[in-house]
């Protein structure tokens, strides 16, 4: 007996298995979407972001090794105009105190007892300190100087010092002076001196004032002389810690905090030179502080943005 098929009428749908796989296929890619968001979620939980903090990098500077000084404002060279015979009398003055001279310039004139008269001229150039010289005033060798003269208008800030301070001073060197009534004027070291006061310690100093400024006499001043200069790397003072451990800055590296045993040397301008334990470029906290410990999480920020490690 034989049973015929007819398989091309019969219906296709019963023998597709398409509905089969979409059953199992929909579980599977769920499961696969739940573990993916698992691994973030373990990896947010094993990396904190940690705290944000400030940093900035260790780069080389120049820094001066200087000696403050305190005096006064003196005439370097003070000329005294008084006449060559006495028994004269002032007839007329035609300068004073304060005004510049040149060298020859007429200062005054004298009347000789015998009759006719002289003039008293400036011997050098310079200001006119005091004077003396009045109508009808007698003049003499001896006596009182008619002019006092400021030779060339030239001044020096005269200081103490420490003995300490003494040693480190040596002609030529550079100085700023802050002059009170006159502001900040230039100078160079022309003498110190070689001996110091037994009972205070102190010796003086004498620093040329290079101005084309009128300067008072006798007014203050203070100067900075630049005896020394290290160049090194430099960060903020805030930046260094010290404990009993020693001087130490605190570093990020790969978003964690490192901390770093450092040698310093030179301050200036609320910094401090690095003679060791850091390298050019790494990134410093700017205000490190005791919360913050070897290994700990943070994000570094420089000038207010996130910077990427």
């Amino acid at each position: 007996m034989h049973i015929a098929l007819n398989l091309a009428n019969m219906p296709t749908t019963n023998f597709t298995m398409t509905p089969i796989r979409r059953t199992f296929l929909f579980p599977l890619a769920g499961l696969l979407c739940l573990a993916a968001g698992a691994t973030r979620a373990d990896q947010t939980t094993v990396e904190p972001r940690g705290a944000a903090v400030s940093v900035l990098k260790a780069t080389r500077t120049c820094f001066n090794n200087t000696v403050e000084v305190s005096g006064t404002v003196l005439a370097r060279e003070e000329t005294m105009v008084r006449p060559e015979r006495p028994g004269l009398k002032v007839s007329d003055v035609s300068a004073d105190a304060g005004d510049t001279v040149t060298a020859g310039q007429v200062l005054a004139r004298l009347t000789l007892p015998e009759g006719g008269s002289i003039n008293v001229t400036a011997p050098v150039a310079g200001v006119i300190a005091s004077s003396t010289a009045t109508i009808g005033a007698i003049a003499s060798p001896r006596g009182e100087a008619l002019f006092s003269i400021i030779a060339r208008s030239e001044y020096d800030l005269v200081g103490l010092v420490p003995v300490e301070d003494l040693g480190k001073l040596q002609a030529n060197q550079q100085a700023i002076i802050n002059i009170i009534g006159a502001g900040t004027v230039q100078g160079v070291v022309r003498r110190v001196a070689p001996t110091v006061e037994p009972n205070s310690q102190l010796g003086q100093v004498f620093i040329a004032i290079t101005t084309n400024r009128r300067l008072l006499i006798n007014s203050s001043g203070r100067a900075i002389i630049r005896t020394t200069q290290s160049c090194g790397l430099s960060v903020p003072l805030a930046a260094v810690l010290y404990s009993n451990a020693g001087t130490v800055v605190q570093v990020v590296k790969g978003q964690r905090i490192e901390t770093r045993r450092v040698e310093i040397g030179l301050m200036s301008g609320g910094n401090v030179e690095i003679k060791g334990g850091l390298s050019e470029g790494d990134d410093v906290v700017a205000r490190a502080g005791s919360l913050l410990r070897e290994g700990d999480p943070v994000r570094p920020f420089v000038n207010g943005a996130e910077a990427k490690q």
